[in-house]
């Protein structure tokens, strides 16, 4: 009872302003555990507190433990070190070693840039002592950023934190040569981007920023600020039993949700109410009619199930509506959704999971998949969303206008541009561009109007960049546009069918074309489906938008 008596007393805990300023007014030495609330107190490093304790036996030395961000702790006026987890392993930041906390932002890493930023904070002498990958919800980018909730365009702030994966970086100097935090704030250059732009071009903001909020980086704005970001990214899992569970599920991580023809044409819209009710966001979404070798390609590893015959049926009889979940821990979550995949246990044993509610009627499979691990989800997702490229363009009747908003809207949806030029096309090449149209009323309109200005041409790539650039385009014909779907460029941009400011390849396979005719060049991604691709079965299916495809509505100038 002696030893569980003294394990309780070790550390006073401060969990109000009046018990925090009785842990300062304690003469003698007080080592304080500060902590967050989501993490709780460092209970891995209790037994050597209690070495210490024992073996110094010291009435002056004191240990106590305190909530982060809750209490006036301007009086600690010693740090010690600071433990990161990365990939694993420790890493310790000494006390007297100054560091910060350098994020690279989703709006640089969807453009692609986080490599060449890393290149150039290297090459400006910082020591890079930690980095990881996180993609923020939209809660902890409310949280990351509390201190700046009162301010004008903090929500703007937090949907452009949460709209991606960030590169978080712990930065130092060598041999502590300047401060780092300063050094980094000086670097970065200020956080309005066009104020970066006058005073500092050479920093990364005016190099790399768009407008503010997406201004690429972020810097912590000083050392107390920086130990509060370490803890936030870098949180180590050994200091709460239970914890590496609890780290996983912060983590956002994606998962491939499929539902099988049955249900895609019966249930649906109350499926995807089930989801979105979960918590998870619809990353991607698209409906493909699969061939029956395009089943068995997926669907391999159970080729010598018993009910593989019958999967194949299932599978082949109809669109499948492909989606990409995010979440927290999104694969577990899923899987606890979806229940046990053979129907009759699910029924039994979970009548209330979505594979019990949503059985077909003679069907005995079931009718939704989930990924089975974060490794085969990747996998999945790759196989109906493959990286490709797509050629887009700005049409001369936006680019004097609309080019900005048009070149924020691409990067704000995730689009890397690959390639981007403006010019004027030549009549030879607007006629090769069009060369499809050729016999179309239309054709000598279009090619003079497509060579009546500079257009800006792109080159973009993302997970699904054909269909997701034609989703973002929305219908050719403006009016159409504003009825059915008001948030497209052209429903907001476009004056007439001609005048429609944008272009978008039609299908992976024009893409190619478009490109090769105007830059001349392959698109340079060779997509890992490309051997099971469904191209030739989506070419058959009517287009999401009407007018789009040129056999739909031969009159639309494209």
């Amino acid at each position: 009872m002696t030893a569980k008596r003294k394990e309780t007393i070790l550390q006073v805990s401060a969990t109000n302003q009046e018990q925090w300023e009785e842990v300062l007014a304690t003469k003698g030495l007080t080592v304080v555990d500060v902590y967050q609330h989501w993490c709780g107190p460092c209970r891995a490093v209790i037994s050597l507190l209690r070495k210490i304790n024992n073996e110094l036996g010291d009435d002056l030395l004191h240990f106590a433990t305190v909530v982060d961000n809750e209490l006036a702790l301007d009086e600690i006026v010693e740090q010690g070190g600071h433990q990161l987890s990365e990939g694993g392993d420790g890493i310790i930041v000494p006390a007297s070693k100054s560091y910060t906390v350098a994020v690279i932002k989703p709006d640089a890493v969807a453009r692609g840039e986080a490599d060449e930023i890393i290149t150039k904070i290297q090459d400006a002498g910082f020591e890079i002592l930690a980095r990881g990958e996180r993609t923020l919800t939209e809660a902890q980018a409310r949280e990351f950023y509390q201190r700046k909730a009162t301010e004008d365009g903090f929500e703007d702030l937090v949907q452009s934190m949460s709209s991606g994966p960030s590169h978080i970086l712990v930065l130092s100097k060598p041999d502590n040569s300047s401060d780092a935090v300063e050094a980094w704030l000086r670097f970065i250059g200020p956080a309005d981007v066009d104020e970066a732009r006058r005073r500092k071009p050479e920093s990364l903001r005016a190099q790399y920023g768009t407008r503010t909020p997406f201004n690429a980086v972020h810097g912590s704005e000083d050392a107390n600020q920086a130990g509060r970001e370490l803890a936030f990214f870098f949180p180590d899992p050994r200091s709460v039993p239970g914890t590496a569970r609890d780290a996983e599920e912060e983590r956002v991580e994606r998962t491939l949700a499929l539902i099988r023809p049955l249900a895609a044409r019966e249930d649906r819209e109350e499926i995807l109410t089930h989801i979105k009710k979960s918590g998870f966001q619809l990353s991607l979404q698209r409906e493909v009619t699969l061939t029956e070798e395009q089943a068995r390609e997926f669907y391999k590893h159970r080729v010598e199930d018993d009910d593989f015959p019958a999967l194949l049926q299932s599978m082949t009889r109809g669109p499948v509506l492909a989606l990409v979940l995010t979440r927290e821990d999104a694969v577990r979550h899923w899987k606890n959704m979806l229940g046990p995949s053979d129907l009759r246990r699910a029924k039994e044993e979970d009548p209330e999971c979505l594979r019990a509610r949503f059985s077909a009627e003679g069907d005995p499979v079931n009718q939704l998949h989930g990924s089975q691990s974060p490794e085969e989800a990747s996998g999945e997702i790759s196989f109906f969303f493959p990286v490709q490229q797509t050629l887009a363009v700005i049409k001369p009747d936006a680019v004097d206008q609309h080019k900005d908003k048009i070149l924020q809207e691409i990067r704000d949806r995730g689009f890397s541009i690959r390639r981007l030029e403006e010019k004027l096309l030549s009549r030879e090449t607007a006629e090769g561009f069009y060369k499809e149209h050729r016999k179309q009323p239309f054709f000598s309109q279009l090619v003079e109007f497509m060579c009546s200005g500079p257009s800006v041409v792109m080159i973009l790539e993302k997970e699904n960049a054909v269909e997701e650039w034609r989703a973002t385009m929305g219908p050719t014909d403006p009016d159409r546009a504003k009825a059915e779907f008001p948030d497209s460029l052209r429903a907001r941009l476009a004056l007439d069918v001609l005048r429609n400011s944008v272009h978008g390849s039609s299908s992976r396979k024009r893409a190619q074309e478009e490109i090769q005719s105007i830059f001349g060049e392959p698109t340079g991604i060779t997509e890992t489906s490309d051997e099971h691709s469904n191209e030739a079965t989506l070419d058959e299916q009517k287009q999401q938008y009407e007018g789009d495809t040129h056999e739909s509505n031969p009159h639309s100038p494209a």
